[in-house]
């Protein structure tokens, strides 16, 4: 008998919100037609999009003028990085970032490099924390163009000190990026940034929404060829339909996110007290208590990554891995990596609106089972 499903991977994607699902449905029917026309159907497409686009703006706090939407997050991440370092040539061409950034900001950093800017990497602590020594020093040098820190770790969860390095870049008249793809929809994104990004999935919106926002004031130029829609920030038409789900779930995933935070807090708390002392040789990495809500990660010795997840998935359970240390790459994560923490069996458990204490109950007495199985196939035995 095949277990039944218990989705653990809401970091990667939340399960669509019914609120997302109503909308979308409802604008499958009205928002067809090319927003930029002048006809009937498309003024009430154009109609829609405003309405989106004022509903984003008003849960993120921001103007609607400031706010695009993007084919994803990682376009709106690409456009964040690409453009706020093209807005900003004169001043120069170092870009600025934490050593554990989304790998879409890496690859933007990896082009940036390329075509012979330059790229300065700022270390975190062993709990995943960004050296702010280190970060103030950097964003002080001499030509910096832009600066990039996540607003909470995708692979571990911890909180960077978003506000503290705000203030280092205002002092330095530094533009600040914020990648705040996993805090977007959970809780309040710390003042003092430039850009902002977001993913609409990871809230309970559908897959290809991106939020890109540049506020007023901000050197920013597009990377893109030429383009009038969505200010001239994205090229391409918007999935409207999608669009309108995404805004409508995000307003509604930020009314519930204090009281969704504080139902997922303490079975992430559960989880890391009880794998930390039932499965031995384990390490939950992560800062314990300034990090998201509903994300907890951790690592087993002597047990392969890959094989550890295929196994979960066995029994049911859908979770990711922080790591891409499997046999197929042999190559940790790159936010463990700064970490220093260890990277084999690596597992990342993230919680959503659906997930419920008898889910994570079953998890964790599956687990250690799970674990001791295939160490002993591996031939690790006696611990």
């Amino acid at each position: 008998m095949i277990p039944s499903s218990v989705y653990l991977d809401a970091a990667t994607a939340a399960p669509l919100h019914p609120v997302a699902r109503q909308a979308l449905l409802a604008a499958l029917d009205d928002g067809w037609a090319d927003p930029d026309r002048l006809y009937t159907s498309a003024r009430r497409a154009r109609q829609l999009l405003d309405a989106a686009r004022e509903a984003a703006a008003q849960t993120l706090g921001v103007r609607p003028d400031e706010l695009s939407f993007t084919s994803s997050g990682t376009t709106a991440a690409h456009s964040a990085v690409l453009g706020g370092l093209r807005g900003r040539r004169r001043a120069g061409a170092v870009l600025v970032h934490s050593a554990i950034e989304h790998s879409a900001v890496l690859h933007a950093a990896q082009q940036h490099t390329a075509g012979g800017g330059t790229a300065v990497e700022v270390p975190v602590d062993r709990l995943g924390r960004l050296d702010l020594d280190v970060w103030s020093t950097a964003v002080t040098g001499s030509g910096v163009a832009l600066a990039a820190l996540i607003a909470a770790s995708h692979e571990v969860g911890t909180l960077q000190p978003v506000e503290a390095a705000a203030a280092v870049c205002v002092d330095a008249g530094v533009p600040l990026y914020v990648d705040a793809a996993q805090s977007v929809g959970r809780m309040p994104v710390p003042p003092g940034w430039s850009v902002l990004t977001a993913s609409a999935r990871k809230w309970g919106g559908p897959p290809g929404v991106g939020l890109l926002v540049v506020r007023k004031g901000t050197r920013w130029e597009s990377p893109w060829p030429a383009d009038e829609r969505e200010s001239g920030r994205t090229p391409g038409t918007v999935n409207l339909p999608a669009v309108v789900a995404a805004a409508a779930s995000l307003r509604a995933a930020a009314a519930d996110a204090a009281a969704e935070a504080a139902r997922l807090t303490p079975l992430v708390d559960r989880i890391r007290a009880r794998v930390a002392a039932e499965v031995p040789d384990v390490e939950v990495v992560g800062d314990p208590e300034h990090r998201l809500p509903h994300l907890v990660t951790f690592s087993c010795l002597y047990v392969d990554g890959e094989a550890l997840l295929h196994a979960l998935d066995r029994r049911g359970f859908a979770v990711s891995s922080g790591s891409s240390c499997t046999s197929s790459t042999l190559r940790p994560s790159h936010v463990l990596e700064a970490m220093g923490v260890l990277s084999h069996g690596n597992v990342r458990v993230s919680l959503h609106s659906g997930s419920t204490e008898a889910d994570v109950e079953r998890f964790l007495a599956e687990l250690p089972g799970i674990v001791a199985d295939l160490r002993a196939q591996a031939g690790v035995v006696g611990l």
